[in-house]
C-alpha cells in the first residue's frame, strides 16, 4: 500500500511534470539546508539518506580521514575512524549518523520554504526545456482562475503561467475553463528563471490562426505578406497567391466567409479585412484604404509619403473612425498616408503620364503610319533626332518633321 509520503511525491510529479529523481533529490538538499542551520555549521559536509516510500530521513555528517586533522568539521584522524570503521586508512570517507531525535518533524518544518522554491525553480527548468524549441507557435491553454487583470493559464502541458494585462486583447472576457489560442512570442531566461512571452494582441497570433484554419496559407500556396493590427479591433492582411490559379482573398475568406469567420470568432469577432498586395505602392495603397475609393494618389518616394485625394463623402470613410482605416492602411502599406479633399488637387499637381509609344503621340495619324513603315514604333526611338534627321523618312515632310520633334520633346 503506499504511504502517504509516498502519494504525495507521485502527485506532485504528476501535476508540476518533474521526475521522482529530481523531487527527492529536492527534498534531500533541503534537509541537509536545514540541519546545517538548526543544528551543524557552514563548512560541514553533510549527507541525507531519504525513504522515499515512508519518507524517515537520516543525516550523516561526512569526514574525510586524514594523519593530520585541520579542520574538524569535515576530518578526523585514523584513530577516530576506526571507532567507527575498523579498516579505516587515510583518505577514506566515513559517514556518521547524526540525526536528532524526532528530526522528522522538525526537519518538515524547517525545510518546507527551501522545498517549495526547490520545486518551484524545478518546475521553472522543466518549463524551459519543454518550450525553448516552441518560440513563434500556436499554445492551447485553459484558463486556470482569474484575480482581476490577472489571467493565469494552464498551457498545453500543464505548466502554468500569467497572460499579462498588456498581451490581452482588449475588452475581452475571461473565465476560469476557457480555452484560449495564445501566441508564444518568446521564451526567455531571468534571475528569477524562465519567462514565457505570450500574447492575444500580436499580429501574428492572426497568422498563425489563418495557417490552422486555411490550407493554402500552411502550405504556402497563400502568402501573407503583412499584417497591421489593433487587437480586438480591426485587422488589415494583405496576401498573395505563388500560384496564379489561386485567388488569395478567396482562399482566405471561404464560402460564404466560413474561413475568416472562425479566426473573427477566435479574436473576440475582432473585424479582419483580407486584401490583395502589390508590388506598386500605388495599387497597394488603393487596395489598403478599401473600402474608400480613391480618386488620384501623389507619392513622394524619397519620405515615403503619399497624398491621398478623394471625394468629399468618401473622405470619412478612407480616414475610418478614430483615424483607424487610414492608421492600419500606413502601417500595413509602410508608408505615411495624407488623406485630402478632391477639391483640393490642383491641375498642376496631377503628374503627366509617361507617354511611350509613337501612337501615343499628339500628332497626325498619317506622320503614325509612315513613322511605323520605317520600323519607328517607340518614342525613345526618336529621342535626340533633328528635323534634319526625320526628314525623308517614308516621305515625311519638313512641316510634320518639326511637329513630330516638338511632339517628342513635350512626351
Amino acid at each position: 500500500m503506499q504511504t502517504p509520503f509516498a502519494a504525495a511525491i507521485a502527485q506532485l510529479c504528476d501535476e508540476k511534470g518533474i521526475s521522482k529523481d529530481k523531487v527527492i533529490e529536492t527534498i534531500k538538499a533541503a534537509i541537509r539546508a536545514a540541519y546545517k542551520k538548526d543544528y551543524g555549521t557552514r563548512d560541514m559536509n553533510v549527507d541525507v539518506d531519504l525513504d522515499d516510500n515512508s519518507g524517515n530521513a537520516t543525516v550523516f555528517a561526512v569526514k574525510t580521514v586524514v594523519k593530520v586533522v585541520e579542520n574538524d568539521e569535515i576530518e578526523m584522524s585514523v584513530k577516530d575512524a576506526k571507532k567507527y570503521k575498523p579498516s579505516a586508512s587515510v583518505g577514506d570517507e566515513i559517514r556518521i549518523d547524526v540525526t536528532p531525535a524526532g528530526y522528522g518533524r522538525i526537519a518538515a518544518q524547517s525545510a518546507k520554504q527551501v522545498i517549495i522554491q526547490r520545486i518551484q525553480e524545478a518546475e521553472r527548468d522543466v518549463m524551459y526545456e519543454i518550450f525553448k524549441d516552441r518560440e513563434n507557435e500556436l499554445i492551447n491553454s485553459l484558463v486556470h482562475r482569474v484575480d482581476g487583470d490577472y489571467v493565469y493559464v494552464n498551457l498545453d502541458s500543464k505548466i502554468t503561467t500569467n497572460l499579462p494585462r498588456e498581451e490581452q486583447i482588449p475588452g475581452e472576457r475571461y473565465f476560469s475553463g476557457q480555452r484560449l489560442k495564445l501566441y508564444l512570442d518568446k521564451v526567455i531566461k531571468t534571475t528569477k528563471g524562465p519567462q514565457l512571452l505570450i500574447s492575444r494582441r500580436h499580429k501574428m497570433l492572426v497568422q498563425k490562426l489563418m495557417e490552422l484554419e486555411i490550407p493554402e496559407v500552411k502550405s504556402g500556396l497563400v502568402i501573407v505578406k503583412g499584417i497591421a493590427r489593433e487587437a480586438g479591433v480591426r485587422c488589415k492582411i494583405a496576401v498573395s497567391s505563388s500560384d496564379p490559379k489561386i485567388d488569395p482573398i478567396g482562399s482566405c475568406v471561404g464560402q460564404k466567409g466560413v474561413r475568416v469567420q472562425s479566426v473573427m470568432d477566435e479574436l473576440n469577432n475582432e473585424r479582419i479585412d483580407i486584401i490583395q498586395y502589390s508590388e506598386n505602392p500605388e495599387n497597394y495603397i488603393r487596395a489598403a484604404l478599401s473600402p474608400a475609393k480613391i480618386s488620384q494618389i501623389l507619392l513622394d518616394t524619397s519620405a515615403r509619403r503619399a497624398s491621398v485625394y478623394v471625394v468629399t463623402d468618401q473622405r470619412p470613410l478612407a480616414i475610418g473612425k478614430q483615424g483607424q482605416n487610414v492608421r492600419l492602411a500606413s502601417i500595413l502599406t509602410g508608408w505615411e498616408l495624407d488623406i485630402k479633399d478632391l477639391n483640393e488637387l490642383a491641375e498642376k499637381d496631377i503628374p503627366k503620364k509617361s507617354v511611350e509609344t509613337i501612337a501615343e503621340l499628339a500628332i497626325d495619324k498619317g506622320i503614325v503610319a509612315k513613322l511605323e513603315s520605317a520600323g519607328l514604333t517607340q518614342v525613345g526611338q526618336l529621342k535626340g533626332l533633328g528635323e534634319k534627321d526625320i526628314v525623308g523618312l517614308e516621305g515625311i515632310t519638313d512641316d510634320e518633321a518639326k511637329v513630330l520633334v516638338e511632339a517628342v520633346k513635350n512626351a
